[in-house]
């Protein structure tokens, strides 16, 4: 768990990257000190319009940057670079939510083993590769077979790829915090 202050410094790292990278500027500087920052970790950046819709969403699975790098790099693409969105607008940064997913190491599982909610899920066949994070079950009201289903439209496989073992299953947790 990180400290409310690590948080609050992660929080307004994403938010001061999100108004850089809307004006072109670049990315502030990380900040120094605190060891939980300079953890190894992966993470993703959610950013939220006023009314609740996603407006870009990117992160980094595996744990091969500081938490602080990470996060920086994860706010600044999911502003400019979510292919499923145009580049947030200044006026626009002032006015989004983010939420920063600070993810558990990633670990193969079982379709029995996942829990809606508590896991994030990593399902892949060859080179097709869907991710979800925990807290997408819970805000569509997901049970396991809802979940792996839209794990697997995210990867462009069958919804039922899931289930007849060609694909890989992962799991993992994460801590989830925003403003």
């Amino acid at each position: 768990m990180l400290a409310a202050a690590d948080r609050t410094a992660l929080l307004d790292l994403a938010r001061a990257t999100v108004r850089a990278a809307s004006t072109g500027a670049l990315a502030p500087p990380v900040p120094a000190g605190a060891p939980a920052l300079a953890a190894l970790a992966g993470a993703f950046v959610t950013l939220r319009d006023p009314d609740g819709g996603l407006r870009g969403c990117i992160g980094y699975i595996e744990a091969k940057n500081p938490l602080h790098e990470t996060v920086r790099a994860a706010a600044r693409e999911a502003a400019i670079s979510d292919p499923r969105f145009e580049p947030v607008t200044p006026v626009e940064a002032a006015a989004l939510s983010i939420e920063i997913s600070v993810l558990s190491a990633i670990a193969p599982a079982e379709a029995s083993s996942v829990r809606p909610g508590l896991h994030g899920v990593v399902l892949s066949r060859g080179p097709r590769r869907g991710l979800l994070l925990p807290q997408v079950a819970t805000e569509n009201g997901w049970n396991v077979e809802q979940f792996l289903e839209a794990c697997c439209d995210k990867a462009g496989l069958p919804r039922t790829a899931w289930r007849d073992g060609s694909a890989k299953i992962e799991i993992f947790t994460a801590e989830v915090f925003g403003s």
